[in-house]
């Protein structure tokens, strides 16, 4: 009888670590992605010229990650995700040298949405890749004329919830970047480096529309009253093998230069595939500067064929074109010597596991 007592015991405690098992998981996940690259009449310590050379990240920047997920009962789960960025050409972790700099949240997740804690992507990220034709890839894309499309911020809460084609996203920061300033959360100046934002998109069939809001303060006690304001709308819409993409972003940012700037945005592209595997791409960038001369044009175009799901290469070409002493470049805002304009382009190749 204690025989048969103990083998079900042992069936019974096999069975329990076997549903436990099931009621969670953790997967590994990344991209891996670089090219060789020129560019000319880059911003340098001689005076600037023509750079090029091994850079990681065309389209996606490089990255490892962890997520995970827990059933608890009830529609109920909890989840995290831990996501690390690196340039691949030096090994080097990015987003200031933090270990987990894209990503690092933990939260609850329902019927309702997800509530998360930790360092997290702003509402214009969360969105408006969908709007981009570039995808907000790390350079040649949206990014480029404006990084806050790439935001992140440290010390976030965060609600995220999708019911059918409507997708909301919310956000609220006590300190946006601790590596800058007087850091997050400061006791007794509550408003020093605090980041806020909301969005909504929906998605109808071949039709998606997303609007987004973005505003952070200041970092330091003296820049704390300061504020930088994003408001943005952006669209898509599939025709057969073809998707149209436009948008528009107004800012108004007392933070980045001390003094209040004011630009509008606005971008239009395309996307043809021409076999499952050849796809090419083009999109066009204007900032219009409303409180200087500092307009610039961006035009892109790649070229990706498809060897498989997982691995991928690449075509990117670009061409800035800067008026006054706008310094936009195909991989960032400062890329450029002053009023000069530049070409890119880049040959690469992104595996995704």
């Amino acid at each position: 009888m204690k025989k048969h007592l103990l083998a079900v015991a042992v069936a019974v405690s096999t069975m329990s670590g076997a549903a436990s098992a099931q009621s969670s998981n953790v997967t590994l996940y990344g991209i891996a992605d670089a090219g060789i690259s020129f560019q000319n009449h880059v911003q340098g310590a001689n005076g600037g010229g023509s750079v090029t050379g091994v850079t990681s990240g065309g389209l996606s920047g490089s990255r490892w990650g962890l997520r995970g997920v827990e059933d608890l009962g009830n529609h109920l789960k909890g989840i995290f995700v831990l996501e690390s960025g690196f340039d691949i050409d030096t090994g080097k972790s990015a987003q200031g040298g933090r270990l987990f700099g894209r990503q690092a949240y933990v939260g609850l997740q329902g019927d309702f949405g997800a509530v998360t804690l930790g360092r997290q992507q702003n509402s214009l990220y969360d969105l408006f890749a969908a709007y981009d034709p570039m995808a907000l890839g790390p350079s040649y894309s949206l990014n480029s004329v404006d990084n806050q499309f790439n935001g992140r911020a440290d010390n976030a809460i965060k609600y995220t919830g999708k019911f059918g084609g409507l997708t909301a996203t919310g956000f609220y920061s006590f300190g946006r970047d601790v590596n800058t300033g007087l850091g997050g959360e400061v006791p007794g100046h509550f408003k020093v480096g605090t980041n806020f934002g909301a969005g909504l998109a929906y998605a109808n069939g071949p039709f998606s529309v997303g609007v987004a809001y973005d505003q952070f303060q200041g970092s330091t006690l003296a820049s704390s009253g300061l504020a930088a304001k994003r408001a943005a709308v952006g669209g898509s819409y599939a025709i057969g093998d073809a998707k149209l993409f436009a948008g528009y972003r107004w800012m108004r940012d007392e933070v980045t230069t001390g003094t209040a700037r004011h630009d509008n945005l606005y971008w239009l592209g395309a996307l043809y595939k021409f076999t499952p595997a050849f796809t090419l791409t083009g999109g066009a960038y204007y900032t219009d500067a409303r409180t200087d001369s500092k307009d610039s044009w961006m035009f892109v175009l790649n070229a990706d064929y498809a060897f498989s799901k997982r691995t991928d290469a690449y075509l990117l070409l670009g061409y800035v074109s800067n008026k006054g002493n706008a310094t936009f470049g195909v991989t960032g805002t400062a890329n450029t010597l002053p009023g000069q304009n530049q070409t890119g382009a880049m040959v690469g190749v992104r595996h995704r596991f």
